[in-house]
């Protein structure tokens, strides 16, 4: 759009009826024009009454004014903001009284907005299903508390810390303690993500892991403090749980962590086995770094799972421990239909020859794997049995060790990642 103003004018002119509206400002350079500022945004807000969900992305111009002018949006329900910068809470604030509507808010980068005011009032509006914080380095764990009875609603709660500024906010005693004493109503939530967050023992987040009734899906990326009792917890209270992603840190990517309580271990495995029998995707993996875990997850845990559970997806990341015997435990797998293997460097040709005796196997992913070959896949060529392969950065499998292997087939080779 150059000149953004009158192009916007034009478009929202010419089709009153637009519901929803994304730009995006990506990869932006001066040359390119003129971007969409405040007066952007007063246009759309005059001229599409209709709008319902509205996404601006690197849409570095816009300004608290401008989402004051949106604010008399007032079928607004969808708002998502990728890295706009000069935002602040008092701009989101603005928007969020004017916006009853409001049920879905992502925040995606927006560095500037330190004030959450307007995640107070979004509580008590009661109207918010859907929330994603990311990366606003102002925002903190204990910010959370704030949703208040809006907890209740909520269905879907995304929230990610940015790593190189996960110690920097300090909450005082009083924030602590509200954790522990205000009821988290969060028995309606359906899928939560928490990445690069520290779960501290009975409180914080900690206990919407253990209030959760109903969740469906739940990823858990880097978190630092979460123990076996939370996952117990979760998996008696959440029996439809259908999907559950792991990704913890290696034994000496944080060496505090070695020997220490306040990690997940196969207890957790064993009680999502034990309790969640609908449990259809499981991925499992370990930080990047030199040493693999030897501590937390080990095959016997990730068997019980897959023996227990009907598990479709099976997604293993830096799994040291899933060797062979692994593989020729998957044979059994009577429900698997997508193996994912990633970095998993103690499975050999023979262990992957075990692949076309698996009963209903049809889409196999190998990134990474540094010990199989393209004798590895023979038992595979002419089968017919894979719909799809995946292969990549595999050193030892070549593009035509691939060939015949699967229906469709994808082959990538790139080895800058081993040195």
């Amino acid at each position: 759009m150059d000149p953004a103003d009158e192009a916007l004018t034009s478009l929202c002119i010419r089709f009153q009826n637009l519901s929803k509206v994304e730009i995006t400002y990506s990869g932006w350079m001066s040359k390119l024009g003129k971007q969409l500022d405040d007066k952007g945004l007063l246009i759309l807000a005059k001229h599409s009454p209709l709008l319902t969900d509205l996404s601006l992305s690197y849409c570095t111009f816009i300004t608290d004014v401008g989402l004051r002018y949106l604010a008399s949006s007032s079928k607004l329900s969808s708002l998502r903001l990728n890295f706009t910068p000069r935002i602040t809470g008092c701009g989101i604030l603005s928007l969020v009284v004017g916006c009853k509507n409001l049920s879905r808010l992502h925040l995606i980068r927006c560095l500037n907005v330190s004030s959450v005011e307007w995640l107070e009032y979004l509580g008590k509006l009661g109207t918010l299903e859907d929330l994603s914080i990311k990366n606003c380095r102002a925002i903190g764990e204990g910010d959370l508390i704030k949703l208040g009875l809006g907890w209740q609603k909520l269905r879907r709660l995304q929230f990610e810390v940015d790593a190189n500024y996960r110690y920097m906010k300090v909450y005082d005693r009083l924030s602590v303690d509200r954790w522990q004493k205000q009821h988290v109503p969060c028995e309606n939530m359906l899928e939560l993500s928490l990445v690069n967050c520290i779960i501290s023992p009975g409180r914080g987040l900690a206990c919407v892991l253990r209030k959760c009734k109903n969740l469906q899906k739940i990823h858990l990326d880097m978190c630092v403090g979460v123990r076996d009792f939370d996952i117990i917890c979760l998996s008696e209270r959440s029996s439809d749980l259908q999907s559950v992603s792991f990704r913890v840190p290696s034994d000496f990517s944080l060496p505090s962590l070695v020997n220490n309580p306040l990690r997940l271990t196969d207890e957790s495995l064993d009680a999502l086995a034990q309790n969640c029998s609908k449990l259809e995707a499981v991925r499992i993996s370990f930080s990047d770094g030199e040493f693999p875990s030897s501590s937390s997850f080990t095959l016997s845990g990730i068997l019980c799972l897959i023996n227990k559970c009907p598990v479709r997806h099976l997604a293993l990341d830096h799994v040291y421990s899933f060797n062979d015997l692994g593989m020729e435990a998957l044979c059994a797998a009577e429900y698997l239909e997508t193996l994912e293997l990633v970095r998993c460097q103690e499975i050999s040709d023979e262990g992957l020859q075990l692949v076309s005796q698996f009963p209903r196997l049809c889409i196999l992913r190998l990134s990474k794997c540094l010990g199989i070959s393209d004798d590895g896949l023979k038992p595979l060529i002419g089968s017919l049995k894979l719909d799809f392969l995946a292969i990549e950065d595999c050193p030892q499998i070549s593009e035509r060790g691939v060939q015949g292997a699967a229906k469709s087939v994808s082959f990538r080779q790139d080895l800058s990642w081993m040195y």
